[in-house]
């Protein structure tokens, strides 16, 4: 069974975390493929948007900690077969900031530890009614080594992140949409429709413009502002040239739907 399922839909990729008996642990193979999945999606032109969730009841429980337990699994010494030549720069974490693609995380169950950190990474969260996010890094005696230093003080302010983290207390849907970490809570039955839903309406919009904001985006986390307008303006001016663009007026002054096409 594959650890990791990739389904396109018209222009939406679905990734599955897919190993529901260990409630999506990451194992030291999926770190690799996940990885290599976003790059190639991200490289797809027909793809406009991704979908990140789970099988079964969990979204993911973080890292294997089995395996790291019994020397199998990662930081163990044959956990470490593949991986001598993983680049920080390629793990997934990394991997989901660095893209261009938007990716939505449809939040089916719990995400603890490197699962939440993975959660935090994706633009957008559609969160089941029983789903939950799990800071427990402090009590087992580690930091989130994964992103979520960085991308939880950002979303939320320093005190709220610091209460999380110091304290490790898990986090109910309707907590994390209080705090701002999740867009909706919808019920469990209706979360792909929901997060389908919304990489469909994403993709209604003029690809390369969508990559080019968050890239923007991305980008304004460490500029100055009068360097950051410089930068858009920068970007702005090729899109100027594209069909996309002119297709995105005339369809405005015609008053109807545009159809882009991605050039």
């Amino acid at each position: 069974m594959s650890e990791l399922l990739v389904e396109k839909k018209g222009h939406v990729a679905v990734i599955t975390l897919n190993r529901p008996e260990r409630m999506n642990a990451i194992s030291a193979s999926m770190l690799r493929s996940f990885s290599e999945q976003l790059l190639a999606l991200d490289k797809d032109s027909e793809v406009r948007c991704i979908i990140v969730t789970g099988a079964g009841k969990g979204f993911c429980a973080g890292l294997d900690l089995k395996g790291v337990s019994d020397g199998s699994g990662i930081g163990g010494a044959a956990g470490t077969v593949g991986m001598t030549t993983l680049d920080i720069r390629e793990a997934p974490p990394v991997v989901l900031h660095e893209i261009n693609t938007p990716v939505v995380c449809a939040l089916n169950g719990g995400a603890a530890g490197y699962g939440m950190d993975l959660a935090l990474g994706c633009d957008i969260r559609i969160a089941s009614d029983k789903s939950k996010l799990a800071p427990a890094f402090t009590r087992r005696g580690v930091v989130p080594e994964s992103g979520g230093t960085w991308l939880l003080p950002r979303m939320i302010g320093w005190a709220k992140a610091s209460e999380i983290f110091f304290t490790g207390k898990t986090l109910s849907a309707e907590k994390c949409l209080e705090l701002g970490l999740v867009n909706k809570v919808v019920s469990a039955s209706s979360l792909m429709d929901e997060a389908m839903a919304m990489a469909e309406e994403i993709s209604g919009s003029a690809p390369l413009a969508v990559q080019a904001t968050k890239r923007m985006m991305r980008a304004g986390l460490s500029e100055q502002f009068p360097d950051h307008v410089h930068h858009v303006f920068l970007q702005i001016l090729p899109l100027f040239q594209t069909d996309d663009f002119k297709e995105g007026m005339m369809a405005f002054l015609e008053k109807r739907d545009p159809d882009f096409k991605g050039h």
